[in-house]
């Protein structure tokens, strides 16, 4: 059976996902984001979590490069952000409402989440890099939805 990319893209689109902005440092020191669904825990004893970047991220330096990056996990109430990360531009901070974490990465504030991670491996698979994170400090809202991506669009929890 061939598997075209939009097949591909439409049978995997009916698995719901959280939606995250990952940030990182690139070489030059300048801030960087990337709207990214392909985040999950891998291990708890190390406590290692994964994010997936296709090789055509414009920032992607920043995260195989880069010692360090954090996980964003976006509330249903930050979809304007989850819009503004997945476009290009060079400097996606400008403007952007955030503090800088403990490992030098940007936060975003109101986020359910946030995973400040050193990066721990790199593995080159298909179209994509998939990073792995030794977690090294987690920050948790007390109250808020998550945004979930279904069928490529934006939903929410009834």
């Amino acid at each position: 059976m061939d598997i075209s990319k939009d097949m591909f893209r439409r049978v995997l689109g009916n698995f719901a996902t959280g939606v995250t902005v990952v940030t990182g440092i690139m070489p030059e020191k300048r801030p960087v984001g990337v709207t990214a669904s392909a985040f999950t825990s891998i291990s708890v004893e190390p406590p290692l979590v994964s994010v997936c970047f296709d090789k055509s991220t414009q920032s992607l330096d920043a995260f195989v490069k880069g010692t360090h990056f954090t996980v964003n996990v976006l509330s249903n109430m930050q979809t304007e952000q989850s819009r503004h990360f997945a476009r290009r531009a060079d400097d996606k901070f400008d403007g952007m409402d955030h503090q800088i974490g403990e490992n030098g990465c940007p936060v975003l504030p109101e986020s359910l989440a946030v995973v400040q991670c050193a990066r721990e491996a790199i593995y080159d698979v298909g179209d994509h890099m998939l990073v792995i994170g030794r977690v090294e400090r987690l920050e948790s809202a007390q109250s808020g939805e998550p945004l979930i991506h279904f069928r490529g669009e934006y939903r929410q929890l009834d």
